[in-house]
């Protein structure tokens, strides 16, 4: 009885198959939108001319993992979800800051330096992200919103010469993580162009080319 037994188990778990895992997408903020906002704001004389210490923004704890988060407006705005199948390359905080050093290179005759680097610079950017999510307003309709805090410090004096908070909305194409992926790519693009006319407006004039704030931040409208 005991090997009949036996033998029907071992026939049973024969029969059963794993489950075939869903594949895990992986995004980050792409380079197509990179190389055109490259060539726009390197033509002309609209440069920055300082150096300028680039810190990691910090998050808020839920926020700082690789998860693609969406919140339903229609239900409960306050919780925050996650898509289970979707997530980014690195935590928001990383690629924003990635993006802003990149673009801010870009158009810097001085230098943009990092933690990494162990130079110094005359100025230091810090950056406080406080939202970086997909809101969905109905079932099929839903936006990328993204909120962050910038201070400007005089590396010297540790004074802090400018403060601005920062936010941004961008339809999402599709209601699906796709969709959030792709507004959340744009939004933080228009918001890097309007931080650096901020930052144009608010460096010390002999440190940079005046008169250019107002279309490096047209550039991402």
């Amino acid at each position: 009885m005991r090997k009949l037994l036996v033998l029907a188990l071992m026939a049973l778990a024969g029969c059963v198959t794993p489950r075939a895992q869903t594949p895990i997408a992986v995004y980050d903020f792409g380079l197509q939108r990179l190389a055109t906002a490259s060539n726009a704001e390197t033509s002309g004389n609209r440069r920055l001319k300082a150096s300028l210490f680039v810190a990691d923004a910090a998050a808020p704890g839920w926020l700082d993992s690789t998860a693609i988060h969406y919140r339903l407006a229609y239900h409960d705005l306050a919780q925050s979800h996650a898509y289970a199948n979707n997530r980014w390359a690195a935590t928001p905080a990383i690629l924003l800051t990635q993006r802003i050093r990149s673009r801010i290179a870009e158009i810097n005759d001085g230098a943009v330096v990092s933690a990494a680097d162990g130079a110094r610079a005359d100025y230091m950017l810090r950056l406080e992200l406080e939202e970086f999510t997909q809101v969905f307003d109905t079932v099929d309709q839903s936006r990328a919103v993204i909120k962050f805090r910038a201070s400007l410090v005089e590396s010297g004096t540790r004074l802090l010469l400018a403060q601005r908070s920062f936010s941004m909305e961008q339809a999402a194409p599709a209601a699906n993580a796709q969709g959030a992926v792709r507004a959340l790519t744009e939004a933080s693009d228009k918001l890097i162009g309007n931080l650096i006319g901020w930052l144009i407006n608010e460096l010390p004039r002999e440190n940079q080319n005046p008169g250019m704030a107002q279309t490096i931040s047209d550039e991402y409208q």
